[in-house]
């Protein structure tokens, strides 16, 4: 499977593009379990995506004694506010319910 095949196949998919938001909220560093539960995956799924993106040059792991810390580098900063945008036009693009 080719990156571009590879990027597609993890980022049409909701706890993927989940995750990467929950690390940017907020702009400060979180740790993995914290991450699990905002985005409602197992801690090991979880530890599975965020190692996907480290490989991607997305995240970055900071280990303060007994924690990890997970953060964005500028390319997952720019690649979350992409899709922020993309969810923001989603949401006004959505059938209004009556």
């Amino acid at each position: 499977m080719g990156a571009k095949n590879e990027m597609e196949e993890l980022f049409l998919r909701r706890k993927p593009v989940r995750l990467l938001l929950n690390i940017k909220v907020g702009g400060t560093p979180k740790y993995v379990s914290v991450l699990a539960k905002d985005t409602d995956c197992t801690y090991s799924h979880t530890v599975k995506l965020l190692d996907i993106f480290k490989s991607m040059g997305m995240v970055e792991f900071e280990k303060q004694g007994r924690i990890k810390y997970v953060k964005l580098t500028a390319d997952g900063a720019a690649l979350a506010g992409d899709f922020e945008g993309v969810l923001r036009k989603f949401a006004k693009l959505a059938p209004k319910k009556k």
